[in-house]
């Protein structure tokens, strides 16, 4: 009998997106898996807190009787983390989210624990909760990103800012919505845990050494091809920062990373490294590349008026290291400050 195992031969890029779409069927199972545990978690610590607050228990009245009941629990149930402290907090999240509608609810039972106790920390309207609980379920935010993100109030940049793309003019409509959909405006690259700016070399290195996380934060179907992809044409080799392939916009995704200020020339380059995509790796099956220029900040108009007579799809986003933004331009200004002073000093 034929081994099926050598009847056909995979080449790198064929075996890369086997291995790519396995891990995001694996990943999105670990999702489900973790989203029912913490969901059955919350339910427990919902209804001890109701319980609590039902026999009027409080700091002053009910300490001894909280402090008996954590030693009976925790020794029935030493796993769980049953101290008085936490019991105290559970009817904290009981009290905190009893009057709200089912929707919060059940966007907060998707956290872990730790989530929940740092969202009740801050002041949040209800549609702001919500945000951050889908954003750490859907991105796998680990406690200290979500801390980072509501120290710098990354919900209000996400919320105000404009979609500084070309979809709808470059792309067939049912395509250009959800393209609209897939690809925001600012993405947080909190992740890569950088305490000042970085050159754009050094930012790739650091994406790319985190990269599961980085397609996290892109979001759902990204599939990675790799980081200075080469393009070869007329005896010149050209190189993508990083290139992706999107499964259900059947497209392959070019991002271009910039350290500073958005600039009308990149998309001119981001422009010709999409027609050589299309002209050179695109399958006949497949949509027209699209290109995402990353950058450290972007005015809305420059960028709408640098796009508006290019024909392929191009958008613009900010990334941020969910520091203030005002504070990330200092540190941004700084060092491209140091690196001309270095320059001429040459």
């Amino acid at each position: 009998m034929k081994d099926l195992t050598t009847s056909r031969h995979f080449n790198e890029d064929e075996y890369n997106e086997l291995l790519q779409q396995t891990v995001a069927v694996i990943e999105s199972s670990r999702l489900q898996i973790a989203k029912q545990m913490n969901t059955i978690a919350m339910s427990s610590y919902w209804e001890i807190g109701k319980l609590l607050d039902e026999r009027k228990l409080d700091s002053k009245h009910g300490d001894s009787v909280v402090k008996r009941l954590s030693a009976d629990l925790k020794s029935r149930y030493p796993e769980m983390g049953l101290s008085p402290r936490n019991l105290w907090n559970m009817k904290r999240f009981y009290l905190h989210y009893s009057q709200d509608d089912t929707k919060v609810q059940q966007a907060v039972a998707l956290l872990p624990w730790g989530h929940n106790l740092l969202l009740m920390s801050y002041d949040l309207a209800v549609e702001h909760i919500v945000f951050y609980a889908n954003e750490v379920f859907s991105k796998g935010w680990s406690r200290d990103m979500l801390r980072h993100a509501l120290k710098s109030e990354y919900h209000l940049t996400i919320q105000t800012d404009k979609q500084s793309n070309n979809f709808n003019a470059t792309l067939p409509a049912q395509q250009a919505e959800y393209a609209n959909e897939v690809f925001r405006s600012s993405y947080n690259l909190g992740f890569i845990d950088a305490v000042e700016p970085l050159k754009e070399l050094a930012l790739e290195r650091r994406l790319i050494k985190k990269i599961t996380t980085f397609i996290m934060e892109l979001g759902s179907g990204f599939s990675f091809i790799g980081n200075q992809h080469v393009l070869g044409y007329n005896g010149k080799e050209y190189r993508v920062d990083l290139l992706f392939f999107h499964r259900h916009l059947r497209s392959m995704v070019a991002i271009e990373l910039k350290i500073g200020e958005f600039k009308p020339e990149y998309v001119g380059k981001m422009n010709f490294y999409l027609s050589l995509l299309d002209k050179l790796e695109k399958a006949p099956e497949e949509n027209p590349s699209i290109g995402i220029i990353l950058c450290a900040e972007k005015d809305h108009l420059d960028v709408e008026l640098a796009l508006q007579d290019v024909h392929k799809p191009i958008g613009v986003a900010e990334y941020q290291y969910l520091l203030p933004k005002n504070k990330l331009q200092v540190l941004v200004t700084d060092e491209i400050k140091k690196s001309r002073k270095k320059e001429s000093n040459l």
